[in-house]
């Protein structure tokens, strides 16, 4: 295995992680937006009310998204295992 393939191999893990990560983390951004905006406008500064909504939107973008995130990562994990197979032999 050459530094190149390992350096390629750890710039598409990153990009696999960001790509699965994203809906989640989107989802959350846009919901804890929405409260922070009701919260400014209706002066309610209770610091837990952020969390209950953010916990349910990231986990409804997880069953919402779960069969992508799972195709995604099986195919990247299947992608490293073919490669890594053509290296070792």
């Amino acid at each position: 295995m050459s530094s190149e393939f390992i350096i390629g191999l750890a710039g598409q893990a990153v990009y696999t992680v960001l790509e699965v990560s994203a809906p989640m983390l989107i989802l959350g951004l846009v919901v804890g937006l929405i409260i922070s905006i009701f919260q400014a406008t209706t002066q309610i500064q209770e610091q837990t009310l952020a969390f209950v909504p953010k916990i349910v939107a990231v986990l409804l973008a997880l069953l919402l998204f779960g069969p992508w995130i799972l195709t995604t990562l099986v195919d990247f994990t299947s992608g490293i295992l073919s490669n890594l197979s053509s290296y070792i032999g």
